[in-house]
């Protein structure tokens, strides 16, 4: 069982930079792959980013990349996704999961077990 908490959303200028965070309580995370995802308002849920927290390894929606940073904290049971250059479009409710056995590069919400509660994102024009 998985128990996952974000913070840090907000309301921000295009241009700007937002760190959301995602405390994950769990026995152990060692096989498990955290994500990102989002949600716009009428829109289906979509994959943003994802890391394994064995190796650190990470994998971006094209849509984000050489923008958002994500990053896992072992000693704090954290992962953190820092976005930069922030446009309109990424305004969306942003929610952390996880999976014990989908790859980094499983980008469909099905493919995870535990969500968040979610954190809205907002970023005016």
């Amino acid at each position: 069982q998985v128990q996952l908490v974000e913070s840090g959303g907000g309301l921000v200028q295009a241009g700007g930079s937002l760190r959301l965070s995602c405390l994950a309580s769990a026995r152990t995370l060692g096989t498990y792959t955290l994500a990102w995802f989002r949600q716009a308002p009428g829109k289906e849920r979509e994959f943003v980013s994802s890391v394994a927290w064995s190796n650190g390894n990470t994998y971006y929606a094209d849509s984000v990349k050489g923008r958002f940073t994500i990053s896992r904290d072992n000693a704090k049971n954290t992962v953190s996704l820092q976005m930069n250059s922030l446009k309109p479009e990424d305004t969306a409710v942003y929610y952390c999961a996880a999976s014990f056995w989908a790859r980094i590069a499983s980008m469909s919400p099905s493919d995870f077990q535990y969500w968040g509660q979610g954190t809205q994102v907002t970023v005016s024009s």
